[in-house]
């Protein structure tokens, strides 16, 4: 009986050993040459050990293993507050460790939030996490029945650790999907919400649906031979999206090659957006409109013109740029048509190639 008294050991452990391998490797990969070591915090040690025993007692094994072995994972700010995963979320997973890795710094903020505090906080108020440019988002507050949600899931454990600068709240489920279709590189693997520059939430009720469509078609166009556009469209689809909250159709052309896309510069987002219609248009549609038919972009002040002159030697072009593969993906509310270059500005002529 000794030997079967522990048996969640198994998938815990493994669990962790995965995830700290990736950390160990990364570290090591990304460590200076000189091999200088980062301070530690003094305090780190005392606060995750005490934090561990708290979150082994309340059922959240996993995140009490990581957080007892690998304290800095989690502890990179004078303040951090982390939402503990359930281990029966965790335990049936099959994705790699560096998902689980972005996963767990995603439920964790670099803020000291109290329940009180998040009480406080207005519905639709966002929040930023460890993970670069992906929030969370306060979606359900009602102080008087004592219940909040953070991206739709319940805080079933509130104040499980309270310190000085430390909390931690047990919530029911993850914030992101873990379905291993939705996971596809690191940088989009988190289905965050929408926040705005004030962070306050973008479309509600539409952002789940919303962001699993964007990250679908931007998956779609990395593996199409698109990679710098997706990679493009991928940095500044937060702002547009706050710009164009009530955006329910999209047409999307898609060039091999596009410059600036190492820059998180204006000029990117304005190519990015010259290259999308707030309307979904086939290729047949597209088609049966007149030569020299404006189509509206979302980049203010820049249409695209219908090319059917004698210049178009084959098939459809728009503002002279043909159309080489129509409709490489498509579903009711998006299109996208493939390119043969990126569109150029009237007033930078030479700024998209």
């Amino acid at each position: 009986m000794a030997s079967c008294s522990h048996w969640w050991h198994a998938p815990v452990y493994f669990i962790a050993s995965a995830v700290l391998a990736f950390i160990a490797i990364s570290t090591a990969l990304n460590s200076p040459s000189n091999n200088a070591t980062r301070p530690t915090r003094p305090t780190s040690n005392y606060l995750s050990l005490n934090a561990s025993r708290t979150l082994r007692e309340s059922g959240f094994n996993i995140m009490a293993t990581l957080l007892s072995i690998s304290p800095e994972m989690f502890f990179v700010s004078p303040n951090t507050t982390i939402f503990a995963i359930k281990d029966s979320s965790l335990v049936n997973t099959s994705l790699p460790p560096w998902f689980l890795k972005n996963l767990l710094q995603y439920h964790t903020s670099p803020l000291k939030l109290s329940i009180e505090d998040v009480f406080k906080k207005p519905q639709g108020s966002c929040f930023p996490t460890l993970v670069d440019r992906k929030k969370l988002a306060v979606t359900k507050i009602d102080a008087k029945e004592r219940l909040a949600e953070i991206n739709h899931v319940l805080v079933s454990h509130p104040d499980m650790v309270l310190e000085r600068r430390i909390a931690i709240h047990g919530v029911l489920a993850p914030f992101s999907s873990l379905r291993s279709k939705d996971v596809y590189f690191g940088w989009e693997s988190i289905q965050a919400p929408i926040c705005d520059a004030n962070s306050s939430l973008v479309s509600d009720a539409n952002a789940p649906r919303i962001i699993l469509e964007w990250t679908r078609i931007i998956h779609l166009l990395s593996s199409h031979r698109f990679v710098s556009f997706a990679i493009g469209l991928n940095s500044v689809l937060d702002r547009i999206l706050a710009d164009h909250k009530n955006l329910s159709s999209v047409t999307i052309f898609a060039p091999p090659e596009l410059e600036f896309v190492a820059s998180s510069s204006p000029m990117l987002e304005k190519i990015v957006r010259l290259h999308i219609l707030p309307q979904r248009a086939t290729y047949i549609e597209l088609a049966a409109l007149p030569d020299k038919q404006r189509l509206r972009t979302l980049l203010p002040g820049e249409d695209l013109e219908i090319n059917k002159g004698v210049d178009v030697t084959q098939g459809l072009a728009i503002d002279g740029v043909e159309i080489a593969t129509p409709e490489i993906f498509s579903s009711k509310e998006f299109i996208v048509h493939g390119i043969t270059r990126a569109f150029k500005m009237a007033k930078f002529p030479n700024a998209s190639r």
